[in-house]
């Protein structure tokens, strides 16, 4: 058997029998990871409060035979301003149901970790408009995952962003990646975005997070990125996301 420990976020947690509780945790060290919290729902020591859904945490796991068992759990932030507000629900649920779709069991990502921690923290202290923390997670989500979208050149016949005429650009979702008006299928459905919130989203996927922490949106820009970005994240994750749909109608 071994023990280890690592700072967590609390993704899921669901009941198992009568006293305990299955969690999956997003950790540091170990990436996504399902526990089992003996005698969570009896014990009011050990673990109340403490296993709520956001909640950022200190665990220590004992490895073994079957699952890893949850042998403590120190809350260092709750976030309690996310679960007293619908609305911030409804995105941190997004966020953490992408990151829970897309995880392996196991591996670490320490990199999206501080991600999620980030806008999480941000969503708690009011820091952005919700809306524009999630433009954020969405667009280096997609980096860190290897599902970049090519928003600097046509992908047929490389003519760069700036060489397209025109203020707007086609890019077609299925591809994940722009196309100029001669390579455009008259097939294949695309989105027609503005050159600004291109280059916008360029810039977001590689800055510095206190300097996209700084960059300023206008409502029409916000709205047009994110109709984007909620279209072409669970696309190409591959499955619809029920969490996507609560916060749209509560929007």
């Amino acid at each position: 058997m071994s023990v280890f420990s690592s700072p967590a976020i609390v993704l899921r947690h669901a009941d198992y029998g009568d006293y305990d509780l299955i969690v999956t945790l997003f950790t540091q060290s170990e990436g996504k990871l399902t526990v089992i919290a003996k005698a969570a729902k009896k014990s009011t020591r050990r673990f109340s409060g403490v296993l709520e859904l956001f909640s950022f945490i200190d665990v220590v796991c004992r490895r073994g035979k079957g699952m890893p068992v949850l042998q403590e759990a120190n809350l260092v932030n709750a976030h309690p301003g996310i679960r007293t507000d619908f609305k911030k629900t409804a995105y941190a649920g997004y966020w953490t149901d992408v990151v829970h779709a897309w995880s392996e069991e196991g591996h670490a990502q320490p990199v999206l970790f501080r991600l999620l921690e980030f806008v999480l923290e941000g969503l708690d202290r009011r820091e952005m408009p919700e809306e524009v923390l999630s433009l954020i997670f969405q667009v280096r989500f997609l980096k860190l995952a290897g599902m970049q979208p090519n928003l600097t050149h046509c992908s047929g016949c490389r003519t760069a962003l700036e060489d397209m005429p025109g203020s707007n650009a086609a890019f077609e979702l299925a591809k994940g990646a722009l196309v100029c008006d001669k390579c455009k299928s008259t097939l294949t459905p695309a989105s027609i975005l503005s050159k600004g919130l291109l280059k916008q989203l360029q810039w977001m996927a590689d800055a510095d997070l206190d300097a996209v922490r700084r960059l300023r949106w206008t409502p029409a820009a916000r709205q047009e990125a994110g109709q984007f970005l909620e279209t072409f994240v669970p696309l190409h994750l591959g499955k619809p996301l029920r969490s996507l749909k609560v916060l749209k109608q509560l929007r």
